[in-house]
């Protein structure tokens, strides 16, 4: 099983949803980076689960310690280890589907792959993992707050409740205004209102997280198989319940002509820029200087509080109740996860390239 990610600046999480805990163990961080543990409680407490009538109910307060890699408030260079213990572990909500496997899942698969899963909330498969990926993309933020790259990401879609503005027009500030993390006030109350109402419905739903990466200098990222954009749609592919990634034009540039999608070249004095941004602030796998966009769509979260037809590990027929704590719809606790993914491939794409010239 892979549980590492990154070249440089690498990570390797660990635990399961009903566990113990879950814990990351970064390598590669340069020493001397000022360590903010409140900035990283921050993070985690934007993906925490319990925060509204739109989240799961179980309480997890993700309070976390770093155990290594850290002296005097400043990283060391060497391993940098954060472990988070699960205090809120419900396993008796699972015992119904012990040898049962649940529709649109991993059980099955996990059992096809290894003859063995840890039923209780998933295991390993469960999102409760992407809570140790935010506490290393706190570190990363940290990093790249040093280098002057941000890095937003906000609710544009729930279901066919689509944020039809451009992200130039957004106030980010109002992210986290509202539980469902849409920084438009108007269409937040309705997407609250439309997860709500299928919340009602015992059902779930799914929706899109966009982001946007600035200040990325022109020259990150590596040429053929380690594109930039490739490594961002590979870590937004590995987050639970992801179903697409595009950057740029995406999918909607294939109804344009070239000489529309275009973006011209110019010297603004200062730097080279891009009269247009079709490209996404990558050309040919790095970095043009230009704003990096992206959106990532999630699919419904697959327990539902419903009956559903499904076959146990003796492939009898079976009927699986939809039972525990559970998200309506996951999109605004993915918001900084989705954040701390692109933050850990920007600063594993940043140190990359401090090494291909000679400055």
């Amino acid at each position: 099983m892979s549980n590492t990610y990154g070249t440089l600046f690498k990570i390797s999480t660990f635990g399961e949803s009903h566990g113990k805990g879950i814990g990351v163990v970064i390598d590669g961080c340069p020493a001397g980076l000022p360590v903010d543990e409140d900035f990283i409680q921050q993070e985690l407490g934007r993906r925490k689960p319990g925060q509204s009538k739109i989240t799961t109910q179980r309480q997890e307060s993700d309070t976390f310690q770093i155990l290594s890699g850290v002296f005097e408030g400043k990283t060391t260079g060497t391993s940098l280890a954060i472990y988070i213990p699960n205090e809120d572990q419900r396993s008796k909500d699972y015992s119904h589907i012990a040898d049962k496997f649940r529709p649109s899942h991993a059980d099955y698969t996990y059992h096809a792959k290894y003859g063995v899963r840890d039923y209780r909330g998933g295991g390993r498969s469960s999102a409760r993992e992407t809570a140790a990926r935010v506490a290393a993309g706190a570190v990363a933020k940290l990093f790249l707050k040093h280098k002057g790259i941000d890095v937003q990401a906000y609710v544009s879609q729930v279901g066919d409740l689509r944020l039809e503005k451009p992200y130039e027009s957004l106030d980010f500030s109002q992210t986290e205004a509202t539980p469902v993390r849409c920084p438009d006030l108007e269409t937040a109350e309705r997407m609250i209102d439309l997860i709500d109402h299928i919340r009602k419905d015992r059902d779930t739903i799914g929706g899109v997280v966009s982001a946007v990466i600035t200040g990325v200098p022109a020259g990150v990222g590596e040429p053929v198989f380690d594109k930039l954009h490739a490594e961002l749609g590979k870590a937004m592919l590995s987050i639970n319940a992801v179903k697409g990634f595009e950057y740029g034009s995406g999918f909607d540039g294939v109804t344009l002509r070239g000489s529309q999608h275009n973006d011209e070249i110019y010297n603004d004095g200062r730097a080279i820029r891009t009269k247009t941004n079709h490209s996404g602030g990558v050309q040919g796998g790095i970095s043009n200087g230009e704003d990096i966009y992206f959106r990532v769509a999630f699919k419904p979260v697959a327990t539902i509080m419903q009956d559903q037809d499904s076959v146990n590990e003796a492939g009898e027929t079976v009927t699986v109740s939809g039972k525990g704590r559970h998200d309506p719809c996951v999109v605004p606790r993915a918001v900084p996860i989705v954040e701390a993914m692109a933050a850990l491939v920007i600063t594993d794409m940043y140190l990359r390239n401090v090494t291909t010239k000679l400055e």
